[in-house]
C-alpha cells in the first residue's frame, strides 16, 4: 500500500517539504493549495519538482463550498472547478478533494448535492481527473461519511468517489463499522490523523491539535480495520494540522509520519491478540521483560565520584569488562556499568554531554526480532567493533542520540556477563539496602520532541501510554507522558521541558540535549531501605516539614506514620488501588538523580502530585552551583 502525506503537515516552503517527504521514504504527496500558491514556480515546474523527488501527487486539495449552492454561486463554483482542473493538469495531479460545504448559502438535500457531483464528474472525466468528496465534521449539511457516501452513490459517476478521513469520522464518534459496506473501489483516498481527547470545538481541534496515528487517543486502528474490510488498496495519506509540527523539523515530522503509517498497518494486519496475519511480515512489537543494565559514560575522575555515590545506595563493584574500561556495579537485580573508555561511542558521548546515562539494555523475548522491527520503524541501528570472542549486542539509537541495547535468554547474549566480563573481588563492606529492580527510567527532552519519542516507543514495543499530565515546576510547566508494559516490567516517563529555567530545561541545557535524567529503583520495604541507607553515608533529598503537615491532613494519615516519613524524607501518594512511597537522592552532576520507591497494592502511577515538592527541594540543592533562581 502506498504512503502519502499532505504538505500542510510539515514546515518549510514547498521545496523543503518535498525534500523531507522524499527523504523519509513516502511514495506520494498531497499538494495543499496554499503551499502551491505561495511558492514562486509554475504548476508545470512544481509537478516536475515532485517527480524529480521520486514522488507522485496523490491529491490536490482542498476545493471548498461547492455542492448545493444557489445561483449565481453554483455557476461560479463550476467555473472555479474548471480553473483548478487547469492547474491540476499542469501539475500532473489526477485527484481533487472537495470537502463538504460550510457556506451559510448552501442548500441541503442529498439529491441536489448528487446532481452537482454528477455534473462535476462529467467535466472532470473530459480532463482525465477524478474528484473525491469528504465529509467535514463541521459541514453545514453533510458532516458524516455515511451521508457523503450516499451523495457519491446517487451521483453514480466513475469519476466521483469518496474520501475518508479518520479525524472527521472518529472525532464525531461515528460507528466505523458503517465503512465496511462501502465498495473499496469507490473510496478514492484515505486520509489519516489522530488527536487527543479534548473537549473543544471540532474545527479548532482539527486545525491545531491533530497528530500522527498512535500519538493521540482516537481509535485509528479500528477505523483502518474497517477500511481494510472494504478491499481498499489505494494510498494512505497523513493530513495533520498541528501548530507544533508546523514549527518543527520537517525531516523529523516526515520520519515520524512514515513510521506511524508502517506501525498502523502492521497492527491492522494483526489479530486482536497481536498475532500476525497474512497482511503483515514484521516481528510483533517487542515485549520487554525488564532493564538488564544502565550504562554511564564518564571520565575516570567522575567515575570515582559516581562509584562512591552508588556505594551509598548499596551497589558493589562485581565485575570488569575483559577488554574495555567498564566496571559493573550490582545491587539486587540492578546492573549499572561505568564506562571510562578514552575512545569509541561512550567517550564521544561523555565529551559532548558529560557524565550521563547514555545507554540502556532491555531484556526482550527475541533481540534480533526487536532490532528488525525497530529498523523497519525507522530507528537507526548501532554497532561498533568488539574484541575477538566477545559478544556483539544488537542496538539502536534512542533519545538524545543515546543507545538502546537488546538482550534475550534464547541466544548467546544470555551469557554476556560471563563472556564479556570477569569477576572482581567482592566489596564486603557494602550494605545490602534491599533495592530489587529498575522500576522506571525518566527521560527529559524539549517538549516539541515528546510526541516523536512517544511514537518511537509505541511503534517498537508492546506498551501503552498513559494520559499526558502537566508537572508544575516553579519556573514553568513540564509535560509528562508515560509508556509502560502491561506487567510493569518496562516503564519510561518522558518529560518535555519548555524553557531552561525549569529543572528539566536546566538539565537539557547542561547536557546539550535530551537524556535519561533519573533512574527509579524499587524496594520491597522503603522504610527498611531508608534505615539501611542511614548507615552508608547516603544523604537523602531533604523535604520540608510543611509537606508532611499537608500530606497528613490530605490523606488522613496517622501522625506517627507521617512523622516516620518526615524523619526519613519519604514522600507519599495514594490512589484507589494502592500506595506509593518515594525517596530521592541528592542531585548528581547538574541534574541527574536516583529515586527509590515502593509500590503497595495496585498503585500504577508515578507520584506526580509530589513532583513540585521534589523539584523545589532539588532546586534548593542545585542553586549554590548556579541553578537559576525563580
Amino acid at each position: 500500500m502506498k504512503t502519502s502525506i499532505a504538505t500542510v503537515s510539515i514546515s518549510g516552503d514547498l521545496r523543503e517539504k518535498l525534500e523531507a517527504i522524499s527523504a523519509a521514504g513516502f511514495d506520494g504527496v498531497e499538494i495543499f493549495e496554499n503551499d502551491f500558491l505561495t511558492f514562486d514556480a509554475s504548476p508545470r515546474e512544481v509537478g516536475r519538482m515532485v517527480r524529480d523527488a521520486g514522488l507522485e501527487i496523490t491529491l490536490f486539495q482542498p476545493f471548498r463550498d461547492f455542492e448545493g449552492m444557489p445561483e449565481p454561486q453554483r455557476s461560479r463554483a463550476f467555473d472555479r472547478a474548471e480553473r483548478k482542473f487547469d492547474v491540476m493538469q499542469e501539475l500532473g495531479a489526477e485527484l481533487m478533494l472537495v470537502c463538504s460545504n460550510v457556506s451559510t448559502a448552501a442548500l441541503g438535500g442529498i439529491d441536489r448535492a448528487a446532481a452537482d457531483f454528477r455534473e462535476l464528474g462529467e467535466r472532470a472525466a473530459k480532463r482525465g481527473i477524478r474528484v473525491g468528496y469528504e465529509a467535514l465534521a463541521w459541514g453545514r449539511h453533510i458532516n458524516d461519511h455515511r451521508d457523503a457516501w450516499e451523495v457519491v452513490r446517487r451521483a453514480d459517476h466513475p469519476n466521483i468517489g469518496l474520501i475518508l478521513d479518520s479525524f472527521h469520522t472518529l472525532a464525531r464518534k461515528i460507528e466505523v463499522d458503517s465503512i465496511r459496506s462501502i465498495p473499496g473501489d469507490r473510496i478514492f483516498i484515505v486520509q489519516l490523523a489522530d488527536a487527543p481527547m479534548i473537549n473543544m470545538d471540532l474545527l479548532y481541534l482539527s486545525r491545531h491539535f491533530r497528530n500522527m496515528p498512535g500519538e493521540g487517543d482516537l481509535p485509528v486502528i479500528g477505523f483502518m480495520r474497517a477500511v481494510a474490510a472494504t478491499g481498499y488498496d489505494g494510498p494512505l495519506s497523513l493530513e495533520i494540522f498541528n501548530d507544533q509540527f508546523r514549527g518543527g523539523s520537517p525531516k523529523l515530522i516526515s520520519i515520524d509520519g512514515r513510521r506511524s503509517l508502517i506501525d498502523l498497518m502492521d497492527r491492522v494486519g494483526r489479530s486482536e491478540d497481536g498475532s500476525a496475519g497474512a497482511a503483515t511480515t514484521l516481528p510483533p512489537p517487542s515485549c520487554v521483560r525488564g532493564v538488564e543494565f544502565i550504562e554511564f559514560a564518564t571520565s575516570q575522575e567522575e567515575a570515582d565520584k559516581l562509584a562512591a555515590f552508588l556505594r551509598t545506595l548499596g551497589f558493589r563493584a562485581g565485575a570488569r569488562h575483559r577488554s574495555k574500561a567498564v566496571t559493573l556495579f550490582r545491587e539486587g537485580g540492578i546492573n549499572i556499568l561505568l564506562n571510562t573508555e578514552g575512545v569509541g561511542f561512550a567517550h564521544s558521548s561523555f565529551v559532548v554531554h558529560g557524565t550521563s546515562a547514555y545507554a540502556v539494555c532491555l531484556k526482550v523475548e527475541d533481540a534480533a526480532a526487536a532490532v528488525e522491527r525497530a529498523q523497519a520503524m525507522g530507528a537507526q541501528p548501532f554497532e561498533q567493533a568488539v574484541a575477538s570472542g566477545e559478544l556483539t549486542m544488537p542496538a539502536i539509537r534512542g533519545v538524545g542520540g543515546g543507545l538502546i541495547y537488546f538482550i534475550d535468554d534464547s541466544s548467546e547474549l544470555a551469557n554476556v556477563w560471563g563472556v564479556d566480563f570477569e569477576p572482581v573481588e567482592q566489596e564486603s563492606a557494602t550494605v545490602d539496602t534491599g533495592l530489587v529492580r529498575v522500576d522506571h527510567l525518566a527521560q527529559t527532552m524539549p517538549s516539541e520532541e515528546l510526541p516523536s519519542w512517544l511514537l518511537f516507543y509505541m511503534s517498537i514495543f508492546d506498551v501503552t501510554k498513559t494520559p499526558q499530565v502537566d508537572i508544575a515546576d516553579p519556573a514553568g510547566l513540564v509535560r509528562s507522558q508515560v509508556i509502560e508494559s502491561a506487567d510493569g516490567a518496562f516503564r519510561i516517563t518522558m518529560n518535555g521541558a519548555e524553557n531552561r529555567r525549569t529543572l528539566a530545561g536546566h538539565f537539557i541545557a547542561e547536557r546539550f540535549g535530551s537524556s535519561i535524567q533519573h533512574v527509579a529503583f524499587s524496594t520491597g520495604d522503603i522504610f527498611a531501605t531508608a534505615a539501611k541507607l542511614q548507615t552508608t553515608g547516603f544523604l537523602p533529598l531533604r523535604i520540608p516539614r510543611n509537606y508532611y503537615d499537608d500530606v497528613e491532613a490530605r490523606f488522613g494519615l496517622d501522625p506517627a506514620f507521617a512523622d516516620r516519613m518526615r524523619e526519613q524524607n519519604i514522600l507519599y501518594d495514594r490512589d484507589e488501588h494502592g500506595e506509593y512511597f518515594q525517596l530521592y537522592s541528592p542531585v548528581f552532576s547538574e541534574g541527574f538523580f536516583f529515586e527509590i520507591l515502593e509500590r503497595r497494592g495496585g498503585y500504577r502511577g508515578y507520584g506526580a502530585p509530589n513532583a513540585p515538592f521534589r523539584i523545589a527541594a532539588q532546586k534548593r540543592h542545585l542553586r549554590p552551583e548556579g541553578m537559576p533562581s525563580v
